[in-house]
């Protein structure tokens, strides 16, 4: 059986590739019913809750539609008994947009705790740098 921290990397990795897919079931797995997210677009408050994180999917996999990737980059993951964190950096955007500034990249940070033997997101931020 892998590790933690092997676990929660394969987690993410079929989380990503999920988003890139546009399958909002996928993306949805292995999510805690009462899941933070504070993402790019508003609400700046931030999203709470299963239902509205499923609700914030669909307008990016319409813009996403237009041919840009969600790739990860680079991920790290700790992790202890019951909580852990990764963060990555993620090559997200359409082909002309990663032209033009070729270095950008989505900053993701996780927040997973372990509930009945199985990691699940309970915390999810995304942002790109401010210019």
């Amino acid at each position: 059986m892998p590790d933690d921290a092997a676990q929660i990397r394969t987690l993410i990795e079929n989380w990503a590739e999920a988003v890139h897919r546009g399958d909002l079931d996928g993306v949805l797995a292995d999510h805690t019913e009462d899941i933070v997210m504070y993402d790019v677009p508003p609400p700046h408050e931030g999203i709470h809750g299963l239902a509205a994180y499923r609700a914030s999917w669909p307008p990016f996999f319409q813009w996403q539609a237009q041919g840009a990737c969600f790739d990860i980059d680079t991920l790290d993951v700790t992790a202890g008994p019951d909580v852990a964190y990764a963060h990555a950096l993620l090559r997200c955007g359409t082909p002309e947009e990663l032209a033009e500034s070729p270095t950008l990249r989505l900053r993701l940070t996780l927040g997973l705790r372990k509930e009945s033997g199985r990691w699940q997101v309970a915390h999810e931020h995304h942002s790109f740098p401010h210019d």
